[in-house]
């Protein structure tokens, strides 16, 4: 078991993704931040099913750095109701988790 997430986000564009991306791996939100450019998304919005270009993300970070990162996208955000999910990382490379870690200020990673 680890201390650390993945938080689903996404984005109107890839300008506005990698600038909120590279706010939260710089001020140490995120240990990094993938992105995906041109996904197509269909949703319902104020009562009507819409569809519209966008960028994912998934961010890396600890539980105990979500709340703190959800309010800095939300606060970046061009969207009204952005997208901030988050889901558990049950097990992984211990290598790699423990990297993910010391990047975001969670040296015990959960052990």
């Amino acid at each position: 078991m680890t201390n650390m997430m993945m938080v689903y986000l996404t984005f109107p564009n890839a300008e506005e993704a990698e600038q909120i991306g590279r706010i939260l791996v710089e001020e140490g939100l995120a240990a990094c931040v993938n992105f995906w450019d041109g996904m197509k998304s269909i949703y319902r919005w104020q009562g009507r099913v819409e569809e519209a270009g966008e960028t994912v993300c998934i961010a890396k970070t600890s539980a105990d750095n979500f709340e703190a990162l959800r309010a800095r996208v939300v606060s970046l955000h061009s969207y009204e109701c952005p997208c901030v999910v988050a889901w558990p990382l049950s097990d992984g490379h211990a290598p790699y988790i423990d990297w993910l870690a010391a990047s975001v200020g969670a040296p015990d990673n959960g052990k």
